[in-house]
């Protein structure tokens, strides 16, 4: 009978395949029709069911005078904080409202307008809730309203902005809740839900996966990355795992359009619940400073230094007078550890230093001219935001940022002299337009415009004067260069 196939390559190809079986089965190798059947996906409709009611709706909206021209902030910049943070929907533009009967002024009469929609989310039965420090940053008024459309009057208890939490509370008795997770326990690839009002529908669902635990966006903390699908009004809302805790909140996407490109990042819940105890006692958030300016190391300056791997965090800039001057840090020292915890990337610093408490001992080991020194340092409080409890009239005002986003100080004597300034101001905080703008503490402020920068108090009164509908430019020193630096102001 004739097959087709020669003799000789039927007889190789025969002896080829009888060693390919006795080879997987000498390693107890199933064949590839044998594959086990691959697992069906999760199902989330019972852990939705449990935590959809604790999940709410918060809608906040601002007093202003009726013959103002429409609600705080301009399009064109919710739009830019749209792309960073983005998750509260700004609303349009009231229509400018003709005059009455004779033409004559009538008087202005304050009312609530729309500001925004958002998320959150209930952690205790006496009405605690949980959301993002942007979702009510600017609000006189915050509503809340659960799934079954029962509404209340939110009040806010405070919000740490650097960390993008706030907390409010509302008063009612036996509320859902949910129950707080542990986001250190997340790993790349786990799935994840997230519950929230995108576009101001309530409860909507959304799933993916946990894409990586520890990414760093440049803020103060390291964010979860993960794919589940979030858009404008998600924001606060909880990120939960499969056994129904929440391990995050839901607070950036990485957006090129202004939608959801596959790509969002969460608050680890964490640090967030840190923030949380600390907002309930005061209202505020304090955290620890020592006063430096940092950069990455590069692996070409670890190795020129003799540093085994590019690690720690670069001494850029001693402030004068700061507990690492004191306690004999300088400009150029590669901060190797932190009281024993070691420095893989610099932004590692400021999160370790900011959870120590103001006042405490702290080690930290610096790589200077070839070799490792041990200094002690003794913390600094930083700065604190502005407080978000209602004024008593007694305290000192609280130092704010501009509408540049911008905190700025005076230069030294010895700052001068350092940089060989005449004048200018220093950065000491860059949030907002500032920060999306890329400025940062440490830089130096030299003009506005065409204005030359004196001191701080004439640079704010300028920035005070700027129009919001035009763009604004700086002139700003970083190290020894110097670029023109464009940005809007925000709107107030």
């Amino acid at each position: 009978m004739n097959t087709g196939i020669p003799a000789r390559k039927f007889l190789s190809t025969l002896i080829l395949g009888a060693a390919s079986v006795l080879f997987a089965g000498g390693l107890g190798v199933a064949p590839a029709m044998a594959a086990p059947a691959v697992a069906g996906l999760p199902d989330f409709t019972e852990m939705v069911e449990k935590a959809g009611p604790a999940v709410v709706n918060i809608r906040t909206t601002a007093k202003m005078r009726s013959g103002q021209n429409g609600a705080p902030g301009t399009d064109d910049e919710e739009m830019q904080e749209f792309f960073r943070r983005f998750f509260g929907i700004p609303m349009p533009r009231q229509p400018e409202r003709a005059p009455r009967g004779n033409g004559k002024q009538q008087p202005q009469q304050e009312e609530e307008v729309p500001r925004g929609v958002g998320s959150g989310f209930i952690i205790s039965v006496d009405g605690f809730i949980m959301t993002n420090a942007h979702v009510i940053d600017g609000a006189d008024e915050v509503y809340v309203t659960l799934t079954d459309k029962r509404e209340y009057k939110a009040k806010v208890i405070g919000a740490d902005k650097r960390t993008d939490v706030a907390l409010v509370k509302i008063e009612g008795g036996n509320l859902p809740r949910l129950p707080i997770g542990d986001s250190a326990r997340l790993r790349a690839g786990e799935w994840v839900i997230a519950i929230g009002s995108p576009f101001g529908l309530d409860n909507t669902v959304t799933a993916g996966i946990v894409s990586t635990k520890a990414r760093d966006t440049g803020d103060y903390l390291q964010l979860i990355q993960t794919d589940v699908a979030v858009n404008p009004g998600n924001s606060g809302g909880p990120l939960i795992n499969m056994r129904g805790e929440v391990v995050g909140i839901n607070s950036q996407i990485y957006s090129r359009s202004g939608g959801y490109m596959g790509i969002s990042f969460a608050v680890p819940i964490d640090e967030a619940m840190r923030v949380v105890e600390q907002l309930k006692a005061s209202g505020k958030v304090t955290r620890g400073r020592i006063g430096v300016q940092i950069g990455e190391v590069t692996k070409d300056v670890a190795e020129s230094l003799g540093l085994s791997k590019a690690h720690g965090a670069q001494v850029q800039r001693v402030e004068p007078g700061s507990p690492a001057e004191k306690g004999g840090v300088e400009t150029g020292d590669i901060i190797l550890k932190y009281n024993g915890i070691a420095i893989e990337r610099s932004s590692d610093l400021p999160r370790l230093v900011g959870n120590t408490r103001p006042g405490a001992r702290a080690a930290i080991t610096v790589w200077r001219k070839g070799a490792s020194r041990e200094l002690q340092l003794t913390i600094a409080e930083m700065e604190s935001e502005k407080v978000a409890k209602k004024d008593d009239g007694k305290s000192k005002p609280e130092r704010v940022a501009n509408a540049l986003g911008l905190l700025v100080t005076n230069l030294s004597e010895a700052q001068r002299r350092e940089l060989s300034l005449e004048s200018g101001v220093l950065v000491e905080a860059a949030e907002g337009a500032g920060a999306r703008a890329g400025l940062r503490p440490g830089d130096v402020i030299l003009r506005l415009n065409n204005t030359d920068i004196k001191d701080a108090g004439q640079f704010n009164a300028l920035v005070a004067k700027l129009d919001p509908k035009k763009m604004a430019v700086l002139l700003v020193r970083r190290g020894d260069s110097s670029q023109f630096v464009p940005l809007r102001p925000n709107t107030q």
